[in-house]
């Protein structure tokens, strides 16, 4: 999409007119630049019109850069993507820097991690371990509470002994989910795995689906949400918090028919924030399934 509805918008909070450029390369857009008075703002049209820009092309970032004298980047909720205008313009560019924004929620994130109001718990989801291994080490270092969800519990299941049906399962991380476990009886964290899943005959949103204990998985079927059961454990658990870290989800929630655990959870932190809970959500799923349930601004 293009910016052109921003400037309205973007002069009225800057309290002077903005002027945009119908390109973010190239001659015209060079000479805007130059033309520019001090204390004027340009705005680049939008950069994902260019496919090198996700890609990080090097020349297309070079032209960016070119553009400036430094580089501020203070969209926080993209800083890990290695973009050509996030990543790229660092290398031609120098001060690059984060800004205050970005400061502000790294002071958040760094308080409430390091020293959280407790109790402290934190809902991994996802569909593998293998993506999450290093998440639950540090949490296990830090939390009181661990909740597991999404795919990834059925690694956990197998490992205990459960038969998991046609479930996703990490054959080659059984050894790690059981040392997880170990770890976490260790240092005295309380970890709740669903006791109840939400299965299917097959992945689809249209699938045949029922409700059976984590322990009755029949062979055929695969789980893709937690239960209604697990559901009112995880908000109890939660019920008792101070500080919740919130990171994957706890089923295809993609699909209407198995997000029902996922936004939950979401309505749930939701109605925690409301009472004074520190709550920190990350990863792209979880903050996709907030918004799905209209509760982000919360």
């Amino acid at each position: 999409f293009s910016l052109a509805p921003l400037v309205p918008r973007l002069s009225e909070l800057l309290g002077i007119e903005v002027k945009k450029a119908d390109d973010v390369i190239g001659p015209e857009v060079e000479k805007l630049v130059a033309d520019l008075a001090n204390g004027a703002v340009l705005l680049l049209e939008n950069v994902r019109f260019y496919k090198e820009e996700e890609k990080n092309e090097p020349e297309f970032a070079k032209k960016l850069a070119s553009l400036a004298d430094l580089f501020v980047n203070d969209a926080f909720g993209t800083a890990h993507r290695a973009h050509a205008s996030t990543e790229g313009v660092t290398k031609f560019l120098k001060p690059s820097v984060a800004g205050f924004l970005s400061q502000k929620e790294l002071d958040y994130l760094d308080g409430a991690v390091s020293n959280p109001k407790r109790p402290f718990a934190a809902i991994v989801g996802g569909s593998k371990v293998s993506s999450k291994i290093g998440v639950i080490e540090s949490l296990l270092e830090k939390c009181d509470i661990l909740l597991l969800g999404g795919g990834m519990i059925f690694t956990f299941y197998k490992a205990q002994g459960l038969s998991v049906g046609s479930s996703l399962v990490e054959e080659d991380k059984l050894e790690l989910a059981t040392s997880l476990l170990a770890k976490a009886k260790e240092k005295g964290v309380s970890i709740l795995l669903p006791s109840d899943v939400v299965i299917a005959d097959k992945f689809a949103p249209d699938a045949n689906s029922q409700t059976v204990p984590a322990s009755a998985i029949p062979d055929g079927w695969m789980g893709l949400d937690i239960g209604p059961d697990s559901v009112k454990t995880f908000n109890d658990a939660l019920d008792t918090t101070q500080t919740v870290i919130w990171n994957g989800p706890m089923g295809v929630f993609e699909f209407d028919k198995f997000a029902v655990g996922t936004e939950a959870i979401a309505k749930k932190l939701a109605e925690l924030s409301k009472k004074g809970v520190t709550t920190i959500i990350g990863g792209g799923d979880s903050v996709a399934a907030v918004e799905k349930v209209g509760v982000a601004d919360v």
